[in-house]
Order: structure tokens, then C-alpha cells, then sequence
């Protein structure tokens, strides 16, 4: 048997699944952790706490399935999107991951703008405009407010590679992932060297782009008795949290469109061709589909503001025993016409 197991490092906790051959569910195992935000709009996580809940998760999915080690053929990832892990020349972190749902760096977004000769042209070199949630404006802030730490900076990850790295020792990513850096030339599937300049940031920062289903290396020794597994088990390029939903979904040739709400709210529609929204009002980043592109709209308060809303407002109906709050506030919602009469909540 060729078993695979696939780990998601999401932003509330991790998740591991063993799957067969035929694409059945063997064994799942999940595993939570928080988010540290020490000031207003900051959002941090340790990943220490990603690497630890990897760990805990996959041993898991191997004990339940009863599986040999040796079936167990290969490792994909998925997590979420845009967070930086700062690593010095040691390969040690230099400080708590700036996630995608923080909010600290309008300065910056403003900064790359202005650099790369305004909204349109950093939209024709990567795809997209500076928005706060992506890797590069991170970057730039930690230059710009942490210099000390910026010159012992020499690689930056995301979230998933990060734990890839552990794996593997290999500082690699995957398109769909990088798409969301800012940094990546979306058209042509690679770092925009083009951008680097004008941001004066060293290309060398950033680890070997692969397509989704790309192999990137196989687990280190020690870490492959650790997890019992081998190491020939392969680890592929994986994908962003919302590319490899969207796979899941059948989302994989054009005129099929996908809502997903997690903590955040995602729109997300195939393309076979890349295409721009010149107001930046929808991202357009690599699919998981080799050699395809993706368009999507976000919220990054989705379910998240269900859940300040619950916590904040909700405190009895929280606290009462045997009872759902959100299924409770559901259906009041539901008898409430649509619109709201006019109502909005601004997150």
C-alpha cells in the first residue's frame, strides 16, 4: 500500500490526515494552539507551537492507521497564508511569526508603493497591490522597527515551509504560497527580481520556488524516526490553505467558483490564463494546478468575527451548559430578512 498523509498548519491549530491510495480518510488527528496579539493589530504566533502540533498530529495519524512506515510514501502541506518566519544564519527564529491577519504595517504598504512606482506598476510586476496581510510589507517592517534583528536576518518563510524545513532542511515553497508574498512574479511563476530591487531586498532571502506537486526533498533521519516514518518518505511543494481547498473542491478548470468561511472569507474562481482586477479589488495568484493561475476575494473577518461576536456579546449564552451559542444566534439570524434592514457591521 502507498499511504500519503497530508498536514494543514492553520492559524487556530494543525491537522493531520492519513489517506490511501483510493483517497479514503484512514486516521485524522488535530491540535490547537492560540494567537499572541501583544499590541492593537499585531498577530503572532510562535512556530515552535506549528512544529510541536506537526509532530503530535502526524505520530497520531501513523498510530491510528496501523500503517508500516515504510507505506507511508509521502507528505503534503497546506497552512495559512502570508504569515513570516524570520530566520537567522543558524536557522533559529528570531521572533514570534507576523500573521496573516495582522495589521501593522500600513506604513509599509505605503512604502512599497511608492518604490515600486505606484499601484499599477507593482500590480504589473506582482499581480496585486501592498495590502497589509502579505509577507513582503513584514519584512519591510521588521527592517524599518527591528533593525537589530534585520541584520541577522537571512531567510524568510511562510508558515507551511517553515515546518517543510524542519522536515526536510530544504528552504523551498510553492507557487500558490508565494503568490501571497508580494514578492512573486505571478505571470511567470517566479520571484520577481524586478521588484528586489527597488525594495532593496537579497532574492537569496527567499527559499526554491516549486509547483504544487513538485517533490522538495525527503524527511531528515532524525526526524523520520521521530515521526515513525522513513526517509524516503517525499515531502511535495503542497499549497496556500485556500489553493489546496480549492483543490479539494474540484475548483480546477474554468466557470466553477468556491465560497469558503473559516476565520477568514474567501471567493475563489479558476483561471486557465492570468487575469488582473487593475483596482486590486481581487488577488490573482498561482493555483496548485500546475501551471494555472487563480482570482479570489477576501474578508479576513469571517468566522472571526462570529467568534468576537459570540465571546464579546454573547457571554452568558456562552457560558450555558449543553448549549451551542452559534447555533443559537443561527437561528435567530435566520428569521431575520436578508439585509438586515440595512444594518452593516464593519470588522
Amino acid at each position: 500500500m502507498a499511504y500519503t498523509i497530508g498536514v494543514d498548519i492553520g492559524t487556530s491549530g494543525t491537522k493531520s490526515l492519513l489517506i490511501d491510495p483510493d483517497g479514503n480518510i484512514i486516521a485524522e488527528s488535530s491540535a490547537s494552539y492560540g494567537v499572541s496579539m501583544p499590541k492593537p493589530l499585531w498577530s503572532e504566533q510562535d512556530p515552535e507551537d506549528w512544529w510541536t502540533a506537526t509532530v503530535k498530529t502526524i505520530r497520531a495519524v501513523v498510530k491510528q492507521g496501523r500503517v508500516k512506515a515504510a507505506d507511508v510514501k509521502a507528505l503534503g502541506l497546506s497552512g495559512q497564508m502570508h504569515g513570516s518566519v524570520f530566520l537567522d544564519k543558524a536557522g533559529k527564529v528570531l521572533r514570534p511569526a507576523l500573521l496573516w491577519n495582522d495589521g501593522r504595517t500600513a506604513a509599509e504598504c505605503a512604502e512599497i508603493t511608492e518604490k515600486a512606482g505606484g499601484r499599477d506598476e507593482l500590480i504589473r510586476m506582482v499581480a496585486n497591490p501592498a495590502l497589509t496581510g502579505f509577507t513582503a510589507p513584514k519584512i519591510l517592517w521588521l527592517r524599518n522597527n527591528e533593525p537589530k534583528r534585520f541584520e541577522k536576518l537571512r531567510t524568510v518563510l511562510l508558515p507551511k515551509d517553515e515546518i517543510r524545513r524542519r522536515l526536510t532542511g530544504e528552504i523551498a515553497t510553492d507557487v500558490s504560497d508565494a503568490s501571497g508574498m508580494l514578492l512573486l512574479d505571478v505571470r511567470n511563476r517566479c520571484w520577481s527580481d524586478e521588484l528586489l530591487g527597488k525594495l532593496q531586498l537579497d532574492r537569496s532571502l527567499l527559499g526554491t520556488v516549486y509547483e504544487s506537486e513538485q517533490v522538495t526533498g525527503t524527511l531528515r533521519p532524525d526526524i523520520a524516526q521521530k515521526l515513525g516514518l522513513t526517509t524516503a518518505c517525499q515531502v511535495v511543494g503542497g499549497a496556500g490553505d485556500c489553493a489546496a481547498g480549492a483543490l479539494g473542491n474540484g475548483i480546477v478548470k474554468a466557470g466553477i467558483l468556491t465560497a469558503s468561511l473559516g476565520t477568514s472569507g474567501v471567493m475563489f474562481v479558476h483561471c486557465d490564463q492570468p487575469q488582473y482586477d487593475k483596482l486590486g479589488r481581487l488577488h490573482t495568484f498561482c493555483h496548485a494546478v500546475h501551471g494555472k493561475w487563480h482570482m479570489m476575494g477576501v474578508t479576513l473577518s469571517a468566522a472571526g468575527s462570529l467568534q468576537w461576536f459570540v465571546e464579546n456579546l454573547c457571554i452568558e449564552l456562552a457560558q450555558r451548559r449543553g448549549v451551542d451559542p452559534y447555533a443559537e444566534i443561527g437561528a435567530e439570524a435566520a428569521a431575520v430578512p436578508a439585509g438586515s434592514g440595512g444594518l452593516l457591521f464593519a470588522p
